[in-house]
């Protein structure tokens, strides 16, 4: 008998373990389970077979849940504000827990398969980093040892000027191009028989590598210096105003296209530089002269010495550029303010580095010098080679006969 006793003890412990954890997830459940924690009476014994005999019984007022071997305590009245589930009716207890815990693992599973949903959406359409397509560069043909000039200046006198071949003729692509000077430079294309394309603004800056295009760009053959033998002889007589511009081993682009814009302005009848050492004539000449060098003769000699000993002996006064008063071998230095242009003039500027060279100072008549207007600092005694040439040519040309 005591035998019998232990065994329903423990399978009634059983029975109230499995019921506290399938009713803890239901309301109603869980209001039985609080109940039959206040309750302590023994329990009574009964047979597992009558588990599943037992159902629920419904009244009037309120719904009652007997449970069998566990007392009285879990007949208690569930008020009818909280009704059970119509899928918990006509089912007995061992199938309502069975078809509870496959819901709750469906429902564990939906829930996981959403969140696993979830978070690859999260991750491939709401990244941070957002990849825009990459435009594919556009493949532009180029024609062998031309050249891309840029900008609106040099190419608009280019094309006025006709020294060079055209080839391909560049525009911005956008709101830019329908400016009259873009419209302008299209119909002078289409008249020489140039192709026109319109490009993106990308493509213009790797075609110039970076320069300040203007929205235009202009594949061409390279301009290069005049031979000093293919120049006209000049006939040069006593009190002919003519000057020419001698260039010695300028090498920096920016300076020889400002030295050419001056000499254009002021009105320099030639323009001459060294072969050695010299900035050759560039696109990004080009733009700096502001497309003077389309418009000016620009003549090169391999050996400056005998072309200044030539002149010399043609009546040309040579003229140097020197920073301070004192040179070698006695050549006279005067102010620029106090030279007289009676005569045929070259005046020669030398490198932005060392100036003149002493072959080239020995063979100059007299050297010129811009007064300061304070007393200068060492290293900063001397100005930029193009500004220098603004000045003297400003000096000289002024006197011209009108």
């Amino acid at each position: 008998m005591a035998f019998v006793m232990v065994q329903n003890f423990k399978f009634n412990i059983w029975k109230a373990a499995r019921l506290s954890f399938a009713f803890s997830s239901n309301s109603h459940f869980r209001a039985v389970k609080h109940f039959l924690a206040q309750e302590k009476e023994p329990l009574q014994s009964a047979s597992p077979a009558g588990f599943g005999n037992e159902g629920n019984s419904h009244h009037h007022g309120s719904h009652q849940l007997p449970i069998s071997g566990l007392g009285d305590a879990a007949a208690r009245v569930i008020p009818k504000s909280h009704p059970p589930p119509k899928s918990y009716k006509g089912l007995a207890p061992q199938k309502n827990l069975r078809w509870q815990w496959k819901s709750r693992k469906r429902s564990t599973e939906q829930a996981a398969s959403s969140r696993e949903e979830f978070r690859n959406l999260r991750e491939d359409d709401f990244s941070k980093e957002q990849k825009r397509p990459v435009p594919k560069p556009m493949s532009i043909e180029r024609t062998k040892g031309s050249e891309i000039l840029f900008g609106i200046a040099p190419c608009s006198l280019a094309f006025s000027q006709l020294k060079r071949d055209f080839f391909q003729l560049f525009l911005k692509s956008d709101s830019s191009c329908a400016r009259p000077v873009m419209e302008e430079f299209a119909q002078r294309a289409k008249a020489c028989g140039v192709p026109v394309h319109h490009v993106r603004r990308q493509v213009l800056d790797a075609l110039c590598k970076g320069q300040v295009h203007q929205g235009v760009c202009l594949e061409a053959t390279p301009l290069h210096p005049s031979s000093l033998e293919e120049a006209e002889a000049s006939q040069v007589g006593l009190g002919t105003q003519l000057i020419w511009l001698v260039l010695e081993q300028i090498q920096d682009p920016m300076n020889l296209g400002a030295v050419l814009r001056s000499a254009y302005f002021f009105g320099a009848d030639r323009v001459v530089t060294s072969q050695k050492n010299s900035c050759p004539l560039t696109p990004t000449v080009s733009k700096a002269s502001s497309g003077a060098m389309e418009v000016l003769e620009v003549y090169s000699t391999d050996n400056l010495q005998r072309f200044l000993k030539a002149k010399t002996e043609e009546g040309w006064e040579v003229i140097g550029t020197v920073s301070k008063s004192e040179v070698k071998d006695k050549v006279p230095v005067i102010s620029c303010l106090e030279f007289h242009w009676n005569k045929p003039t070259v005046l020669v500027l030398g490198n932005e580095g060392y100036g003149l060279s002493s072959e080239t100072q020995s063979l100059c008549h007299r050297m010129l010098i811009i007064p300061p207007g304070r007393t200068l600092q060492l290293g900063i005694e001397s100005l930029n080679v193009s500004v220098a040439t603004g000045i003297l040519l400003h000096s000289i040309c002024s006197q011209k006969i009108k």
